[in-house]
């Protein structure tokens, strides 16, 4: 399956962005999708992650009650609602996808290219 991150940008703190990750090539819905996020200097961290109906999510404790992950299969999209944004936040998003999942963390096969997200203070 191929994946295409959009919708990072410049938010200002306690602001809001939506990030949409569009699926092509295989059977979407088959799939865990998640949401992973590197700043400068960092490793890459999970952030979201919803099973294949999107009935179950799972959050880093750190996003918990700010972002919300839902996903589209009729659209094959995925999506990662920011709101309350922090300058901690500010990073490259990227979405994943894979058939079998870790406590939640999709065991991603499959990489979008990563689009970026500053919050300023």
């Amino acid at each position: 399956v191929q994946l295409q991150a959009s919708g990072g940008g410049l938010v200002q703190a306690g602001g809001s962005l939506r990030l949409s990750c569009a699926a092509s090539g295989r059977t979407f819905s088959a799939y865990y999708m998640g949401w992973f996020r590197q700043a400068p200097g960092k490793e890459r961290e999970f952030v979201a992650g919803i099973n294949w109906s999107g009935e179950n999510t799972y959050y880093a404790d750190s996003v918990k009650g700010r972002f919300t992950i839902s996903r589209d299969n009729a659209k094959n999209t995925g999506y990662l609602q920011m709101n309350s944004a922090k300058p901690e936040d500010t990073a490259v998003y990227y979405c994943a996808a894979g058939l079998t999942t870790n406590s939640g963390k999709p065991d991603a096969n499959y990489w979008g290219q990563g689009t970026q997200v500053t919050v300023s203070s």
